[in-house]
């Protein structure tokens, strides 16, 4: 028979601990993004090259990011790393762990990007004096980025969620992690791990919403 007693009163009043967890998280998400959208765009340079050096370091991380779960690289960042007396904080390798899996999808959609924009733009920028960098720079990215931009939204709503997988790591700052030391503490499993996914859907939503109004304002031509 079915006795659990629900006990919301306690998840209320850890509510602001919960919101600075969720704090962190936005942080280690907006930091991953960053950085992994900076190396993405690398990737997907290197796989228009002819280099095949640098071919192949995009597509050995590629094939890497993409193909194996993300746990395993924040495992492998945390305690493969250790094993060789390499030690990270919990909280960077989380970090690590998630750029590395962002720059290896994003390569992928921004090499696709690049190829939604024509080669004439480049080739017009180069008639009107512009170098090859100043011309990708004002140029070619801007419309790639454009051709990409909701792509770029939904892997950043993947980003917050894969935090969560800093618990693994003995990361308690976040906002599983602090759900996760409420947890122990107090046993209300239910009520806490529910307020955690309402945040996380409420940040989620939060950021989907913004998106779409900065793309409102930015694509409106």
């Amino acid at each position: 028979m079915f006795k659990y007693s629900f006990h919301w009163r306690q998840a209320w009043q850890a509510l602001p601990d919960m919101l600075w967890g969720a704090l962190v998280t936005i942080e280690i998400a907006a930091l991953a993004m960053i950085i992994g959208t900076i190396i993405a765009v690398f990737l997907a340079l290197f796989k228009r090259s002819n280099n095949i050096g640098l071919i192949s370091i995009a597509n050995i991380w590629i094939e890497i990011a993409r193909n194996t779960p993300a746990l395993f690289q924040i495992y492998m960042v945390y305690f493969g790393l250790g094993s060789l007396g390499i030690r990270i904080d919990s909280y960077w390798a989380l970090l690590i762990g998630i750029t590395f899996n962002n720059a290896g999808y994003l390569a992928e959609t921004f090499r696709g990007g690049f190829k939604a924009v024509p080669d004439t733009q480049m080739r017009a920028a180069r008639s009107l004096g512009m170098g090859p960098a100043q011309a990708m720079w004002l140029i070619v990215l801007p419309q790639m980025f454009r051709v990409v931009y909701f792509a770029l939204t939904n892997q950043m709503v993947w980003s917050i969620l894969m935090t969560s997988l800093g618990v693994v790591v003995g990361l308690t700052t976040d906002l599983t992690g602090v759900t996760q030391e409420l947890n122990v503490r107090t046993f209300r499993t239910f009520e806490y791990f529910f307020a955690a996914a309402v945040l996380y859907l409420l940040i989620a939503k939060m950021f989907t919403l913004s998106a779409r109004l900065l793309a409102a304002r930015l694509f409106r031509y």
